[in-house]
C-alpha cells in the first residue's frame, strides 16, 4: 500500500480509475442480473399459474389432471400447503442449490384436496447464465478500456509535471532563461498545470529582479570602493616599518580581496561569464599548480586526463579549495587526480551541515570550529567558477572511520 501511494500520479489515476471502473462495472452488472432474473421469474410464475388454473378446469370436466399436475403431490413446499389450507391460489420459487429453480403453482380442489404442478426455470436460466457471461466480458471490457484512458490521461499530466519539475530545477540552478510554461506547452493546453507553471515563471521572474537589484548593488558598492581602497593600500606602503603599521597593511589587503572577490561574485552572478576552452592534461596542470598554491599539499595522480577547460579559472578553483582547506581544516591536505575528477581533502572536522544541505553562501562560514576566518567567499566563487565551465563542483565529509575532513570533488567535462 505504501509503495503504491509512492508511486507516480500516472499510475494511481489510472488505479483510481480501473477501481472505479470495476465498482460501476459490478454494481451495473448485478442490477441488471437481478431485474432480468426478476422479470424472468415472475414471467414463468405468470405461465405457471395459467397452467394450473387450465388444469384445474380439466380436471374438473374430466376428473384427471393435465399437464402433469398432481393431486395432494408430497413434495408440495409447505408454504404452498398453507396458502391452499386458506383456499388461496399461489405459487412458490423454490431454490436448488446446483441449476435452475423449481416454479411451483398450487389451486385448492372443491374436494378440500390439492392440485398442483411443477417447473422447471431451465430454459430461462440458461438465458440468464448467457447474461451473466456477456455482463462479465463487459464489465472487464469497460475496465480496461477504462484503465487505458487512465493510463493516457495520468501519462499526459505526469509528463506535463514533470516537465515542469525539471524546468522549475533548472530555474532553481540559476537558468534564467528557461520558462515552466513554454516548457509543458502551456499555451497549447489550459488546465492546472498551466496554472501552476505561470504561478512558478511569475515567481521566478520577480525572484530574477530581486536577484538582479541585488547583485548591481553588490556590484556598485564593491566598485565604488576599489578607489579608496586602492588609496588605503598605497598609504600603508608608506607607513614607517613597525608592528602598528604591519597590522594596517594586513588589514587594508585583506580588505582589497575582500572588494576584488565581491566583484568576482557578483560577475559570476550576472551569467556573463564565458570560458575560454582549452585541453589541459589535469594531472600535469595540478602538479605544476599546487606547489605554488599549497606547498604542503599531497598531490596524487591516479588516473591522467585531458580535459576541456579555461586554466586561469581551473587555477581559480583549485587555490579557493585548497585555501578553504588550510584555512578552516587540518593537515594532511591531499589532491588526487582520478580521469576527469579532481578531489581536495583535509583532515578537519568538515564541512558544516548547512552548507552539505544548502550549498556554499556568501559571507556564511558555517560552524565555529571551521570559521577561524574568511568571509564564506571562495567556495561561492569556485562553485560559480565551476558552472561556468561547465563542471560539477560537489562536497562532502569522509568517513570518520577513514579519517574524516572535508572532501570537494569537481568533475570536469572531458
Amino acid at each position: 500500500m505504501r509503495t503504491f501511494f509512492r508511486g507516480g500520479l500516472q499510475w494511481k489515476l489510472s488505479a483510481a480509475i480501473a477501481v472505479v471502473s470495476a465498482l460501476v462495472a459490478v454494481a451495473l452488472s448485478l442490477v441488471v442480473h437481478n431485474a432480468a432474473r426478476v422479470s424472468m421469474i415472475n414471467s414463468t410464475r405468470d405461465v405457471q399459474d395459467e397452467k394450473v388454473q387450465s388444469a384445474l378446469r380439466i380436471y374438473e370436466l374430466t376428473g384427471r389432471p393435465a399437464f402433469f399436475a398432481k393431486v395432494d403431490d408430497p413434495a408440495l413446499p409447505d408454504p404452498l400447503r398453507d396458502y391452499a389450507a386458506k383456499g388461496q391460489r399461489a405459487t412458490f420459487v423454490q431454490e436448488n442449490r446446483h441449476g435452475a429453480p423449481t416454479v411451483w403453482a398450487e389451486t385448492p380442489l372443491s374436494d378440500g384436496r390439492v392440485l398442483s404442478l411443477k417447473g422447471a426455470f431451465t430454459d430461462r436460466y440458461s438465458v440468464l447464465v448467457d447474461l451473466d457471461q456477456a455482463l462479465v466480458v463487459g464489465s472487464i471490457a469497460v475496465v480496461g478500456v477504462g484503465t487505458a484512458v487512465g493510463v493516457l490521461i495520468g501519462g499526459r499530466m505526469s509528463r506535463r509535471l514533470h516537465k515542469a519539475a525539471t524546468a522549475a530545477r533548472r530555474v532553481a540552478d540559476g537558468d534564467t532563461q528557461v520558462r515552466v510554461r513554454e516548457a509543458i506547452g502551456g499555451r497549447r493546453v489550459r488546465d492546472e498545470t498551466d496554472e501552476l507553471a505561470r504561478a512558478v515563471d511569475a515567481m521566478a521572474d520577480a525572484l530574477q529582479l530581486r536577484l538582479e537589484a541585488e547583485r548591481r548593488v553588490t556590484a556598485d558598492i564593491a566598485h565604488e570602493l576599489r578607489t579608496p581602497v586602492t588609496g588605503l593600500v598605497t598609504a600603508a606602503e608608506l607607513l614607517p616599518p613597525g608592528r602598528p603599521s604591519e597590522l594596517v597593511r594586513d588589514r587594508v589587503h585583506a580588505l582589497r580581496t575582500l572588494v576584488e572577490d565581491v566583484l568576482e561574485v557578483a560577475r559570476l552572478d550576472g551569467a556573463a561569464e564565458q570560458a575560454d576552452l582549452a585541453e589541459v592534461a589535469l594531472g600535469e596542470f595540478v602538479r605544476r599548480r599546487v606547489p605554488a598554491l599549497a606547498p604542503d599539499a599531497k598531490v596524487t595522480v591516479e588516473e591522467e586526463a585531458v580535459v576541456q577547460t579555461d586554466p586561469r579559472r581551473l587555477e581559480r578553483i583549485l587555490g579557493n579549495l585548497l585555501a578553504n582547506a588550510a584555512r578552516h581544516g587540518r593537515p594532511l591536505i591531499e589532491v588526487v587526480v582520478d580521469g576527469p575528477f579532481l578531489r581536495v581533502r583535509d583532515h578537519g572536522p568538515g564541512f558544516p551541515a548547512d552548507l552539505l544541505r544548502e550549498g556554499p553562501s556568501r559571507f556564511r562560514t558555517g560552524s565555529s570550529d571551521r570559521a577561524g576566518s574568511g568571509h564564506g567567499l571562495g567556495l561561492t566563487i569556485a562553485t560559480g567558477q565551476a558552472r561556468v565551465l561547465g563542471a560539477r563542483l560537489t562536497f562532502r565529509n569522509a568517513p570518520a572511520e577513514d579519517g574524516g575532513g572535508a572532501v570537494a570533488q569537481l568533475l570536469l567535462p572531458r
